[in-house]
């Protein structure tokens, strides 16, 4: 191997190779035998040293549980600021491979995304049904829909950003406050709590969650009117169990919506029939025509459109179900709002004919497989019945450690300090939109953690699915809306944006508009302005990239 001199600092280059490494400065490190050397490389060393890390973690070089140098002595090794060591740490922190803890160091995350998306590769996939993941993680490209979403014949390969919709910001999950409930919980828990429990869920989670509900959705429940189940998948797996045995063989769904929600609703024997949706929502009129008495929806923040249920197809949709039929509320997103003001809940309108479920699949973590269904008087025992034959009931410690984050406000701090940090990643992603792709239509921004993107060059007979395939040939992971389609309509992208840092996102936002360019011929954007469509409050960027938000939109 030969090194050439560069400079009289010391530093090094390999002869004929483009990775640079150093030879004086801090002389480099044993840990991945990692140098530095001028000139920096594209983006600064931060963001190599981010990138050099990270592809240690991706190829197994630093499996779980490996324990990174301290900052300070990885920097007097090549030669660096601590404070450069410091910000590579956090944003791979910030993207759920790192683990920082006082007095225990920083090490690899055992449950870092990197990790479960490498196994999954290593494993045969089967089908996903599950109405709480709504598509995340990349499934099959189905040419047309079919009655399940299969995942067999999608390619795996290792993508860069994976920016499927629905996945949420693992990195964010309060490990500190999580440990100290449940620290709290093991103190003072009783042999009796730790039996075989009530299938309804522990008490205590349950009269939390009534006052919760009551406090942020305007949910009006008693706790006995409470079930604890294990997300919404479980929910709607409950809820269509019940109806079959009542003599329901279809329920209507919304289109474009969850293709998940659909899945699972095949699955327990009844038909998902398509309802349009337009910029107010499901289109009541046509659910009328119909004929059908079940509905389900996502009205706070409809997946994945993003539109809000407008307050006119609330009443009609209320006057509909009150008519003998029954709504099912899947509050999807309702906690993850930004420009926004809070929609309450369709349960309060008309209890009676509103089953109301939701979960922390979004908030904390989708592992924890904790959620809640509110359902009508007359649906409760039942559903209770079949949520005891199923499985008798939810894990004890993770409903006592959620009721107690619960009660103690360590639940809505959490929310406050996830909402800001998705606040700043939506706003990553609309920033390079204007900065890339000046004529997308951008719907769904002021809540959720997603956004459906449009282009008026793409006709209606455009493949999206061609164009997600090459997108994800540039490393990035997108999901072509006709995946969340039953009947044709136009084309476009769902992008989730969750689960990366705003650098991370910026560059994901970068490859997929030279893709689209590629495809479109869309010009590189001017700078100078950008109009963009108003959609959930916004109605012009100016110049200078501020947003400018319409009150009461």
């Amino acid at each position: 191997m030969v090194f050439e001199w560069t400079n009289r600092l010391g530093w090094w280059r390999m002869a004929g190779e483009s990775v640079l490494v150093a030879g004086g400065g801090g002389g480099g490190a044993d840990f991945l035998n990692l140098t530095v050397a001028p000139p920096p490389p594209p983006g600064g060393l931060t963001v190599w040293l981010v990138g050099v890390l990270r592809a240690a973690v991706t190829d197994g070089r630093l499996p779980a549980g490996s324990r990174l140098p301290p900052t300070r002595v990885l920097a007097a090794d090549l030669g660096v600021s601590r404070g450069l060591v410091v910000e590579a740490y956090r944003r791979l922190t910030d993207e759920g491979l790192l683990t920082a803890r006082t007095r225990g160091g920083t090490t690899v995350a055992r449950t870092s995304t990197t990790a479960a998306f490498a196994t999954a590769i290593a494993r045969p996939i089967g089908r996903v049904s599950t109405a709480d993941s709504r598509g995340g993680g990349g499934p099959e490209r189905p040419r047309s829909p079919a009655p399940l979403l299969p995942l067999a014949s999608w390619r795996w390969r290792a993508v860069d950003l994976d920016l499927s919709p629905g996945v949420p910001d693992l990195a964010a999950f309060p490990r500190a406050a999580w440990l100290t409930a449940e620290r709290a919980v093991l103190t003072g828990a009783t042999g009796a709590d730790l039996g075989y429990g009530d299938s309804r869920g522990h008490p205590r989670l349950r009269h939390e969650l009534s006052g919760w509900l009551a406090r942020t959705r305007g949910v009006r429940a008693a706790p006995d009117a409470v079930l604890v189940v294990a997300g919404v998948a479980q929910a709607l797996a409950l809820l269509a169990q019940t109806l079959r045995h009542r003599g329901h063989t279809a329920t209507a769904v919304e289109d474009p919506g969850s293709r998940g929600a659909r899945d699972e609703l095949t699955h327990w024997g009844l038909t998902p029939v398509p309802v349009p949706v337009d910029g107010d929502g499901m289109d009541v009129d046509a659910l009328t025509a119909t004929g059908l008495e079940v509905a389900v929806l996502t009205p706070a923040h409809q997946f994945p459109t993003g539109v809000v249920l407008a307050p006119a197809r609330r009443r009609a949709l209320l006057d509909w179900a009150t008519g003998g039929r029954l709504v099912i509320e899947d509050d999807y997103d309702a906690e993850h709002r930004y420009d926004l003001a809070p929609v309450p809940a369709l349960q309060p309108g008309a209890p009676g004919h509103v089953a109301h479920t939701g979960s922390t699949s979004k908030t904390l973590a989708p592992g924890m497989r904790l959620g809640w269904l509110v359902p009508p008087p007359d649906l409760y025992d039942d559903l209770v019945a079949a949520r005891h034959a199923s499985d008798l009931g939810s894990p004890v410690l993770a409903q006592l450690t959620l009721a107690h984050l619960l009660a103690s406000g360590a639940y809505d701090r959490h929310l406050r300090l996830v909402r800001t940090r998705q606040r700043r990643r939506r706003d990553a992603v609309l920033t390079a939109l204007h900065q890339t792709l000046p004529a997308a239509r951008v719907e769904g921004v002021a809540a959720g953690l997603h956004l459906l993107i449009t282009l008026p060059k793409l006709n209606d007979t455009t493949d999206d699915t061609v164009l997600a395939d090459g997108i994800r040939d540039a490393g990035v992971l997108v999901h072509p809306l006709s995946w969340h389609r039953v009947r044709p309509g136009p084309p476009g992208l769902v992008l989730g944006y969750a689960a990366h840092p705003p650098d991370r996102l910026t560059t994901a936002v970068h490859r997929i508009a030279a893709v689209v360019r590629r495809g479109t011929d869309e010009p590189v954007v001017d700078e100078e302005s950008y109009g963009c469509h108003r959609d959930g409050g916004w109605t012009h960027w100016p110049a200078r990239g501020a947003m400018i938000p319409m009150p009461g939109l």
